[in-house]
């Protein structure tokens, strides 16, 4: 689990924060007095997609509401951190509406690639798993990251002991270990038991970073062509 990246936001976040309110806020007072119930209403179910079932809401719609779900504490938690300590420093990037594109489209991004490795590789039964969180939008974010601040050195535990890794290191591992669950299955505990939706989190996280690395591009495209005016100016 990360612990800081060692950055501070330039601007205060006020996206971030929103999205990580809104987050809590679905979790505790929508969720938690009806776990069962809020989880199976709300989620995003693949087979929806391809009309082999009738889910609670369409999927034009539940893909959105998925993604402020969460089925444990543990899981919300463990979303929020990753999302507190690199989210800011994207939305300093981006700035406050482009970064909220990010994230939603992110969402979309990370449904949309679950939903096409199910419906070619899995089984009807995988098409009916529900997906549900926010670590594909996340994921997305970590890939702007990235892109963006790959230097930045990322405090980190260890088994018990503090390391501080960089961030192309620490993001790096994440994806390749994202890589190598998803190719043992498209849940990592199997369809019908719940598990990690990977390729969500590896659509997400490409998405990010290519996002990310059209902004650089664009930023030094224009610093190119403003360069020789500044040098007739003078």
């Amino acid at each position: 689990m990360p612990i800081s990246d060692g950055i501070r936001a330039k601007q205060f976040p006020w996206v971030n924060v929103a999205l990580i309110v809104a987050n809590f806020a679905v979790w505790i007072f929508y969720e938690l007095p009806h776990l069962g119930w809020s989880v199976s209403h709300a989620s995003f179910y693949p087979c929806s997609v391809a009309g082999s079932c009738h889910a609670p809401e369409r999927w034009e719609i539940s893909w959105l509401t998925a993604m402020f779900l969460h089925a444990s504490w543990s899981h919300i938690l463990g979303n929020m951190l990753f999302l507190a300590i690199f989210g800011k420093n994207v939305e300093d990037a981006f700035g406050h509406m482009r970064y909220l594109v990010l994230y939603v489209t992110g969402g979309l991004v990370a449904a949309a690639s679950q939903t096409a490795a199910t419906l070619i590789a899995g089984t009807s039964a995988d098409a009916f798993v529900p997906v549900l969180g926010a670590s594909g939008a996340i994921a997305a974010v970590l890939g702007a990251y990235l892109v963006l601040y790959p230097q930045s050195r990322i405090l980190t535990i260890i088994g018990v002991f503090p390391v501080r890794l960089r961030a192309w290191v620490f993001l790096g591992f994440w994806f390749v270990y994202q890589l190598v669950e998803a190719h043992f299955g498209l849940y990592s505990a199997g369809a019908g038991h719940g598990g990690t939706a990977f390729f969500a989190h590896i659509g997400g996280f490409l998405f990010g970073a290519a996002v990310a690395t059209s902004l650089v591009a664009g930023r030094h495209k224009a610093h190119t062509l403003r360069a020789p005016e500044s040098q007739v100016a003078q």
